[in-house]
Protein backbone atom coordinates (compact mmCIF):
# COMPACT_ATOMS: atom_id res chain seq x y z
CA UNK A 1 0.00 0.00 0.00
CA UNK A 2 1.20 3.36 -0.87
CA UNK A 3 0.23 5.53 1.93
CA UNK A 4 0.67 9.38 1.21
CA UNK A 5 2.05 11.70 4.23
CA UNK A 6 2.75 15.29 4.88
CA UNK A 7 6.30 15.38 5.76
CA UNK A 8 9.24 18.27 6.20
CA UNK A 9 9.90 18.48 2.66
CA UNK A 10 5.88 18.77 1.72
CA UNK A 11 3.36 16.05 0.05
CA UNK A 12 4.08 13.52 -2.14
CA UNK A 13 4.23 13.90 -5.86
CA UNK A 14 1.15 13.62 -7.45
CA UNK A 15 -0.59 16.27 -5.24
CA UNK A 16 2.61 18.77 -4.96
CA UNK A 17 1.80 22.29 -6.08
CA UNK A 18 5.01 21.96 -7.98
CA UNK A 19 4.09 18.17 -9.45
CA UNK A 20 4.75 18.36 -13.12
CA UNK A 21 8.66 19.23 -12.34
CA UNK A 22 8.73 15.86 -10.54
CA UNK A 23 5.92 13.56 -11.99
CA UNK A 24 6.89 11.05 -14.89
CA UNK A 25 3.45 11.47 -16.69
CA UNK A 26 2.14 15.14 -16.66
CA UNK A 27 -1.55 14.35 -15.26
CA UNK A 28 -4.77 16.55 -16.74
CA UNK A 29 -7.92 15.18 -13.98
CA UNK A 30 -7.43 14.03 -10.31
CA UNK A 31 -9.58 11.52 -9.06
CA UNK A 32 -10.26 10.35 -5.32
CA UNK A 33 -12.05 7.18 -4.21
CA UNK A 34 -13.32 7.50 -1.19
CA UNK A 35 -13.46 4.36 0.77
CA UNK A 36 -16.31 4.37 3.82
CA UNK A 37 -16.23 0.45 4.25
CA UNK A 38 -15.01 -2.62 1.83
CA UNK A 39 -18.32 -2.98 0.56
CA UNK A 40 -18.69 0.70 -0.43
CA UNK A 41 -14.96 -0.20 -1.80
CA UNK A 42 -16.13 -2.98 -3.48
CA UNK A 43 -18.87 -1.13 -5.40
CA UNK A 44 -16.31 1.79 -6.24
CA UNK A 45 -13.93 -0.56 -7.86
CA UNK A 46 -17.01 -1.04 -10.45
CA UNK A 47 -16.46 2.37 -11.05
CA UNK A 48 -13.06 3.55 -10.92
CA UNK A 49 -11.81 0.51 -13.55
CA UNK A 50 -13.63 2.17 -16.16
CA UNK A 51 -10.83 4.64 -15.94
CA UNK A 52 -8.49 2.28 -16.56
CA UNK A 53 -5.88 3.04 -19.40
CA UNK A 54 -6.53 6.97 -19.52
CA UNK A 55 -3.04 8.81 -18.60
CA UNK A 56 -4.59 11.80 -18.08
CA UNK A 57 -6.35 10.64 -14.93
CA UNK A 58 -4.56 9.74 -11.42
CA UNK A 59 -6.27 8.01 -8.94
CA UNK A 60 -6.43 8.14 -5.44
CA UNK A 61 -7.60 6.52 -2.82
CA UNK A 62 -8.73 7.36 1.15
CA UNK A 63 -10.14 5.93 3.92
CA UNK A 64 -13.32 7.93 5.17
CA UNK A 65 -14.36 7.79 8.70
CA UNK A 66 -16.98 5.32 9.47
CA UNK A 67 -18.33 2.75 12.59
CA UNK A 68 -17.34 0.10 9.62
CA UNK A 69 -13.93 1.19 8.27
CA UNK A 70 -12.40 -2.18 9.89
CA UNK A 71 -10.95 -3.99 7.75
CA UNK A 72 -10.55 -1.00 4.54
CA UNK A 73 -6.71 -0.37 5.33
CA UNK A 74 -6.28 -4.08 4.20
CA UNK A 75 -8.32 -3.82 1.25
CA UNK A 76 -6.96 -0.65 -0.12
CA UNK A 77 -3.43 -2.33 0.89
CA UNK A 78 -4.20 -5.73 -1.29
CA UNK A 79 -5.25 -2.85 -4.18
CA UNK A 80 -1.63 -1.34 -3.70
CA UNK A 81 -2.84 1.83 -5.09
CA UNK A 82 -1.88 5.33 -3.83
CA UNK A 83 -3.66 6.37 -0.73
CA UNK A 84 -3.98 9.39 1.53
CA UNK A 85 -4.85 10.16 4.21
CA UNK A 86 -8.08 11.46 5.92
CA UNK A 87 -6.51 14.58 7.14
CA UNK A 88 -5.18 15.20 3.62
CA UNK A 89 -7.66 14.33 1.45
CA UNK A 90 -9.88 16.87 2.86
CA UNK A 91 -7.16 19.48 2.41
CA UNK A 92 -6.79 18.86 -1.43
CA UNK A 93 -8.30 19.57 -4.41
CA UNK A 94 -9.69 16.91 -6.75
CA UNK A 95 -11.51 17.27 -9.79
CA UNK A 96 -13.77 14.51 -8.88
CA UNK A 97 -14.63 12.48 -5.75
CA UNK A 98 -16.19 8.86 -5.66
CA UNK A 99 -17.94 7.46 -2.85
CA UNK A 100 -20.52 4.64 -2.14
CA UNK A 101 -21.38 6.16 1.41
CA UNK A 102 -22.17 9.48 2.83
CA UNK A 103 -20.44 10.49 6.21
CA UNK A 104 -17.94 13.48 6.03
CA UNK A 105 -18.77 13.80 2.22
CA UNK A 106 -19.20 17.59 3.13
CA UNK A 107 -15.52 18.41 3.84
CA UNK A 108 -14.15 17.09 0.26
CA UNK A 109 -12.64 20.16 -2.03
CA UNK A 110 -14.35 17.89 -4.88
CA UNK A 111 -17.76 17.47 -6.65
CA UNK A 112 -18.81 14.00 -5.17
CA UNK A 113 -20.51 11.19 -7.49
CA UNK A 114 -22.16 9.05 -4.77
CA UNK A 115 -23.25 5.18 -5.50
CA UNK A 116 -25.53 2.83 -4.03
CA UNK A 117 -23.45 0.48 -2.08
CA UNK A 118 -26.15 -2.28 -2.83
CA UNK A 119 -29.20 -3.45 -4.38
CA UNK A 120 -31.89 -1.06 -4.78
CA UNK A 121 -32.70 0.89 -1.60
CA UNK A 122 -34.24 -0.62 0.49
CA UNK A 123 -33.58 -0.31 4.48
CA UNK A 124 -35.21 2.07 6.56
CA UNK A 125 -33.07 3.55 9.26
CA UNK A 126 -33.31 5.82 12.25
CA UNK A 127 -31.74 9.59 11.47
CA UNK A 128 -28.45 10.64 13.44
CA UNK A 129 -28.05 13.68 15.42
CA UNK A 130 -24.15 14.28 16.75
CA UNK A 131 -23.67 10.56 17.79
CA UNK A 132 -27.68 10.38 18.91
CA UNK A 133 -29.98 8.31 17.63
CA UNK A 134 -33.37 10.67 16.34
CA UNK A 135 -37.06 9.98 15.62
CA UNK A 136 -36.86 10.70 12.18
CA UNK A 137 -36.93 7.50 9.59
CA UNK A 138 -35.81 7.48 6.22
CA UNK A 139 -34.67 5.01 3.13
CA UNK A 140 -30.88 4.50 3.43
CA UNK A 141 -29.11 6.76 0.41
CA UNK A 142 -32.29 8.98 -0.42
CA UNK A 143 -33.38 10.73 2.64
CA UNK A 144 -32.57 14.12 3.46
CA UNK A 145 -30.61 13.21 6.52
CA UNK A 146 -27.59 11.48 4.73
CA UNK A 147 -28.10 13.79 1.41
CA UNK A 148 -28.66 17.63 2.60
CA UNK A 149 -26.23 19.38 5.42
CA UNK A 150 -26.42 22.58 6.67
CA UNK A 151 -29.56 23.49 3.90
CA UNK A 152 -26.92 22.47 1.04
CA UNK A 153 -26.98 19.51 -1.10
CA UNK A 154 -23.95 17.60 -0.73
CA UNK A 155 -23.44 15.22 -3.78
CA UNK A 156 -23.29 16.60 -6.73
CA UNK A 157 -24.85 13.73 -8.49
CA UNK A 158 -26.71 10.67 -6.82
CA UNK A 159 -26.52 7.65 -8.91
CA UNK A 160 -29.50 5.39 -9.17
CA UNK A 161 -30.01 2.37 -10.58
CA UNK A 162 -33.67 2.09 -11.37
CA UNK A 163 -36.07 4.87 -13.19
CA UNK A 164 -38.49 4.39 -10.26
CA UNK A 165 -36.14 4.99 -7.78
CA UNK A 166 -36.23 9.00 -9.15
CA UNK A 167 -39.90 9.07 -7.44
CA UNK A 168 -38.72 7.18 -3.95
CA UNK A 169 -36.27 10.08 -3.83
CA UNK A 170 -38.88 12.47 -4.68
CA UNK A 171 -40.86 11.62 -1.90
CA UNK A 172 -37.65 11.45 0.46
CA UNK A 173 -35.76 14.33 -0.54
CA UNK A 174 -37.35 16.58 -3.55
CA UNK A 175 -34.63 18.67 -3.79
CA UNK A 176 -32.30 16.34 -4.85
CA UNK A 177 -33.78 15.50 -7.64
CA UNK A 178 -31.90 17.85 -9.73
CA UNK A 179 -28.74 16.16 -9.06
CA UNK A 180 -29.91 12.30 -9.77
CA UNK A 181 -28.93 10.18 -12.76
CA UNK A 182 -29.96 6.95 -13.76
CA UNK A 183 -26.99 4.76 -15.02
CA UNK A 184 -28.26 1.03 -14.16
CA UNK A 185 -26.32 -1.58 -11.66
CA UNK A 186 -22.97 -2.85 -11.84
CA UNK A 187 -23.50 -6.29 -9.98
CA UNK A 188 -27.04 -6.61 -11.78
CA UNK A 189 -24.65 -6.67 -15.14
CA UNK A 190 -22.06 -9.12 -13.63
CA UNK A 191 -24.56 -11.70 -12.62
CA UNK A 192 -26.59 -11.61 -16.06
CA UNK A 193 -22.85 -11.95 -17.38
CA UNK A 194 -21.87 -14.95 -15.39
CA UNK A 195 -25.31 -17.20 -15.55
CA UNK A 196 -24.08 -19.03 -18.59
CA UNK A 197 -20.53 -20.15 -16.41
CA UNK A 198 -22.86 -21.64 -13.63
CA UNK A 199 -21.25 -24.99 -14.30
CA UNK A 200 -17.70 -23.42 -13.24
CA UNK A 201 -19.02 -22.13 -10.33
CA UNK A 202 -20.53 -25.19 -9.01
CA UNK A 203 -17.37 -26.91 -9.58
CA UNK A 204 -15.31 -23.99 -7.73
CA UNK A 205 -17.77 -24.51 -4.79
CA UNK A 206 -17.13 -28.38 -4.71
CA UNK A 207 -20.88 -29.08 -5.82
CA UNK A 208 -21.31 -32.50 -7.85
CA UNK A 209 -23.71 -32.93 -10.62
CA UNK A 210 -26.11 -34.40 -8.69
CA UNK A 211 -25.96 -32.32 -5.96
CA UNK A 212 -28.39 -29.22 -4.87
CA UNK A 213 -26.61 -26.10 -3.04
CA UNK A 214 -27.99 -24.67 -0.76
CA UNK A 215 -26.81 -21.14 0.20
CA UNK A 216 -27.15 -19.12 3.37
CA UNK A 217 -26.63 -15.40 2.71
CA UNK A 218 -26.42 -12.90 5.84
CA UNK A 219 -25.93 -9.29 5.78
CA UNK A 220 -25.04 -7.42 9.46
CA UNK A 221 -26.80 -6.52 12.31
CA UNK A 222 -28.90 -8.20 14.76
CA UNK A 223 -31.96 -8.48 12.44
CA UNK A 224 -29.91 -10.51 9.91
CA UNK A 225 -29.93 -14.46 9.44
CA UNK A 226 -27.05 -14.66 11.56
CA UNK A 227 -28.08 -12.90 13.93
CA UNK A 228 -31.28 -13.91 14.32
CA UNK A 229 -30.90 -17.93 13.38
CA UNK A 230 -27.97 -19.28 14.10
CA UNK A 231 -30.00 -22.39 14.98
CA UNK A 232 -30.51 -22.29 11.32
CA UNK A 233 -26.90 -22.68 9.86
CA UNK A 234 -27.20 -26.05 12.68
CA UNK A 235 -30.16 -27.58 11.06
CA UNK A 236 -29.29 -26.91 7.31
CA UNK A 237 -26.12 -29.15 7.65
CA UNK A 238 -27.63 -31.47 10.32
CA UNK A 239 -30.98 -32.47 8.28
CA UNK A 240 -30.10 -31.89 4.68
CA UNK A 241 -28.29 -35.30 3.35
CA UNK A 242 -24.70 -34.47 2.10
CA UNK A 243 -25.10 -37.12 -0.40
CA UNK A 244 -27.99 -34.97 -1.72
CA UNK A 245 -27.12 -31.24 -0.77
CA UNK A 246 -23.93 -28.78 -0.52
CA UNK A 247 -24.75 -26.17 2.11
CA UNK A 248 -22.84 -22.99 1.55
CA UNK A 249 -22.42 -19.66 3.92
CA UNK A 250 -21.98 -16.36 2.41
CA UNK A 251 -21.55 -13.60 4.90
CA UNK A 252 -21.60 -9.91 4.91
CA UNK A 253 -18.42 -8.06 4.85
CA UNK A 254 -18.98 -6.25 7.61
CA UNK A 255 -20.07 -10.02 9.59
CA UNK A 256 -16.12 -10.30 9.08
CA UNK A 257 -15.26 -6.64 9.99
CA UNK A 258 -17.25 -6.06 12.64
CA UNK A 259 -16.24 -9.10 14.99
CA UNK A 260 -12.56 -10.20 13.06
CA UNK A 261 -11.69 -12.63 10.66
CA UNK A 262 -10.55 -15.06 13.81
CA UNK A 263 -13.82 -15.59 15.19
CA UNK A 264 -16.76 -15.41 12.67
CA UNK A 265 -13.60 -18.79 11.95
CA UNK A 266 -14.01 -19.80 14.78
CA UNK A 267 -17.77 -19.69 15.36
CA UNK A 268 -18.18 -21.66 12.33
CA UNK A 269 -15.67 -23.87 12.47
CA UNK A 270 -17.70 -26.89 14.24
CA UNK A 271 -20.05 -26.60 11.67
CA UNK A 272 -17.71 -26.62 8.94
CA UNK A 273 -16.46 -29.91 10.17
CA UNK A 274 -20.24 -31.05 9.97
CA UNK A 275 -20.06 -30.48 6.30
CA UNK A 276 -20.79 -26.23 6.09
CA UNK A 277 -18.58 -24.35 3.28
CA UNK A 278 -17.88 -21.09 4.59
CA UNK A 279 -17.37 -18.71 1.18
CA UNK A 280 -14.47 -16.20 1.44
CA UNK A 281 -14.91 -12.59 2.61
CA UNK A 282 -11.75 -12.33 -0.12
CA UNK A 283 -13.33 -13.86 -2.96
CA UNK A 284 -16.30 -12.51 -5.38
CA UNK A 285 -19.56 -13.26 -4.07
CA UNK A 286 -21.25 -13.23 -7.49
CA UNK A 287 -20.16 -16.71 -8.62
CA UNK A 288 -21.30 -18.50 -5.10
CA UNK A 289 -25.01 -16.57 -5.54
CA UNK A 290 -24.63 -17.95 -9.19
CA UNK A 291 -23.89 -21.22 -8.09
CA UNK A 292 -27.41 -21.92 -5.80
CA UNK A 293 -30.06 -24.34 -6.34
CA UNK A 294 -31.34 -22.44 -3.44
CA UNK A 295 -30.96 -19.28 -1.72
CA UNK A 296 -31.82 -18.82 1.50
CA UNK A 297 -31.50 -15.22 3.06
CA UNK A 298 -33.17 -12.05 4.83
CA UNK A 299 -33.21 -8.44 3.84
CA UNK A 300 -29.75 -8.07 2.37
CA UNK A 301 -28.86 -7.13 -1.20
CA UNK A 302 -27.47 -10.47 -1.71
CA UNK A 303 -30.56 -12.23 -1.15
CA UNK A 304 -32.12 -9.66 -3.74
CA UNK A 305 -29.61 -10.00 -6.60
CA UNK A 306 -30.83 -13.82 -5.93
CA UNK A 307 -34.06 -13.10 -7.23
CA UNK A 308 -31.89 -12.53 -10.57
CA UNK A 309 -30.20 -16.40 -10.71
CA UNK A 310 -33.46 -18.91 -11.14
CA UNK A 311 -33.04 -20.05 -7.74
CA UNK A 312 -35.99 -20.49 -4.96
CA UNK A 313 -35.28 -17.45 -2.61
CA UNK A 314 -36.64 -18.47 1.21
CA UNK A 315 -36.48 -16.09 3.54
CA UNK A 316 -34.96 -16.65 7.31
CA UNK A 317 -35.17 -13.44 8.59
CA UNK A 318 -36.80 -10.48 7.28
CA UNK A 319 -37.52 -7.33 9.85
CA UNK A 320 -40.39 -5.76 8.16
CA UNK A 321 -40.30 -2.73 10.06
CA UNK A 322 -36.80 -2.15 7.97
CA UNK A 323 -37.79 -2.45 4.59
CA UNK A 324 -39.16 0.29 2.65
CA UNK A 325 -42.87 -1.06 1.89
CA UNK A 326 -42.05 0.76 -1.80
CA UNK A 327 -38.55 -1.19 -2.34
CA UNK A 328 -37.56 -4.56 -4.48
CA UNK A 329 -36.90 -6.31 -1.11
CA UNK A 330 -40.80 -5.61 0.00
CA UNK A 331 -42.01 -7.41 -3.07
CA UNK A 332 -39.88 -10.21 -3.20
CA UNK A 333 -40.29 -10.74 0.72
CA UNK A 334 -44.24 -10.58 -0.27
CA UNK A 335 -44.23 -14.26 -2.26
CA UNK A 336 -41.41 -15.68 -0.95
CA UNK A 337 -41.47 -18.38 1.53
CA UNK A 338 -40.90 -18.46 4.71
CA UNK A 339 -38.50 -21.06 6.37
CA UNK A 340 -40.56 -22.74 9.59
CA UNK A 341 -38.56 -24.11 12.68
CA UNK A 342 -41.30 -26.78 13.20
CA UNK A 343 -41.09 -28.27 9.76
CA UNK A 344 -38.30 -30.60 7.34
CA UNK A 345 -36.07 -27.98 6.07
CA UNK A 346 -35.96 -30.64 2.99
CA UNK A 347 -39.79 -30.61 2.65
CA UNK A 348 -39.79 -26.75 2.60
CA UNK A 349 -36.95 -26.92 0.05
CA UNK A 350 -38.52 -29.26 -2.14
CA UNK A 351 -42.09 -26.99 -2.09
CA UNK A 352 -40.25 -24.33 -3.07
CA UNK A 353 -39.07 -25.55 -5.68
CA UNK A 354 -42.52 -26.72 -6.73
CA UNK A 355 -44.24 -23.44 -6.19
CA UNK A 356 -41.80 -21.18 -7.94
CA UNK A 357 -42.97 -19.02 -10.26
CA UNK A 358 -40.89 -17.42 -12.38
CA UNK A 359 -43.08 -14.37 -13.45
CA UNK A 360 -42.92 -13.16 -9.93
CA UNK A 361 -39.36 -12.95 -9.39
CA UNK A 362 -38.47 -11.68 -12.98
CA UNK A 363 -40.65 -8.68 -12.19
CA UNK A 364 -38.32 -7.77 -9.00
CA UNK A 365 -35.12 -8.70 -10.95
CA UNK A 366 -36.53 -5.74 -13.39
CA UNK A 367 -36.79 -3.79 -10.69
CA UNK A 368 -33.32 -3.81 -9.43
CA UNK A 369 -32.06 -1.84 -12.47
CA UNK A 370 -34.05 -0.32 -15.54
CA UNK A 371 -30.65 -0.11 -17.74
CA UNK A 372 -29.70 -3.86 -18.52
CA UNK A 373 -26.42 -4.31 -19.19
CA UNK A 374 -25.87 -0.29 -19.42
CA UNK A 375 -24.02 0.63 -16.08
CA UNK A 376 -19.67 0.44 -17.67
CA UNK A 377 -21.13 2.37 -20.92
CA UNK A 378 -23.44 5.25 -18.72
CA UNK A 379 -21.30 5.48 -15.49
CA UNK A 380 -18.48 6.24 -17.88
CA UNK A 381 -20.44 8.66 -19.69
CA UNK A 382 -20.64 10.22 -16.35
CA UNK A 383 -17.55 10.38 -15.09
CA UNK A 384 -16.03 11.95 -17.79
CA UNK A 385 -18.95 14.58 -18.20
CA UNK A 386 -17.80 15.57 -14.95
CA UNK A 387 -14.02 15.74 -15.58
CA UNK A 388 -14.62 17.64 -18.43
CA UNK A 389 -12.82 15.13 -20.63
CA UNK A 390 -13.46 13.26 -23.68
CA UNK A 391 -14.04 9.57 -23.00
CA UNK A 392 -11.66 6.51 -24.51
CA UNK A 393 -13.57 5.35 -27.91
CA UNK A 394 -13.34 1.32 -26.26
CA UNK A 395 -16.58 0.30 -25.77
CA UNK A 396 -16.28 -1.16 -22.03
CA UNK A 397 -17.35 -4.61 -21.15
CA UNK A 398 -18.96 -6.37 -18.24
CA UNK A 399 -16.68 -9.61 -17.34
CA UNK A 400 -18.12 -12.28 -15.45
CA UNK A 401 -17.54 -13.13 -11.95
CA UNK A 402 -14.06 -15.11 -10.56
CA UNK A 403 -14.19 -18.59 -9.59
CA UNK A 404 -15.24 -17.89 -5.90
CA UNK A 405 -13.60 -18.94 -2.96
CA UNK A 406 -14.11 -20.92 0.15
CA UNK A 407 -11.96 -20.73 3.80
CA UNK A 408 -10.14 -24.06 4.31
CA UNK A 409 -9.92 -24.56 8.35
CA UNK A 410 -6.92 -26.63 7.77
CA UNK A 411 -4.58 -24.01 7.91
CA UNK A 412 -5.80 -20.50 9.88
CA UNK A 413 -6.58 -17.90 7.94
CA UNK A 414 -6.37 -19.75 4.21
CA UNK A 415 -8.28 -19.93 1.34
CA UNK A 416 -8.65 -22.54 -1.44
CA UNK A 417 -9.65 -21.51 -4.49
Amino acid sequence: MSVVTQEAHGPHVPVRLDVERWATRRIRRRVLAVVHTVTAGQRLLEAVRLLEGDCRVQLFFTSAPDVFSNGVAAFLEELNGLVLPWSQAIRTEFDLALAAGHGSLHELYAPVIVLPHGAGHNKIVRGARRGHLVADRGVYGLSRQRLIRDGVLVPETIVLAHQEELTRLGRECPEALRAAEVVGDPCFDRITASLPSRALYREALRTRAHQRLVLACSTWGPHSLLGQRWELLERLVSELPREEYRVAVLLHPHVWNAHGEWQIRSWLAELARWGLTVVSQYTDWVGALVAADYIVGDHGSVTLYGAMTGAPVLMASLPDADVDSASPMAELSSFAPRLLDDRPLRRQLNRSSAAYQSHRYERVAARISSEPGQFARKMRVLMYRKLRLRAPAVRPITEPARLPSMVRYDEPGSVVS
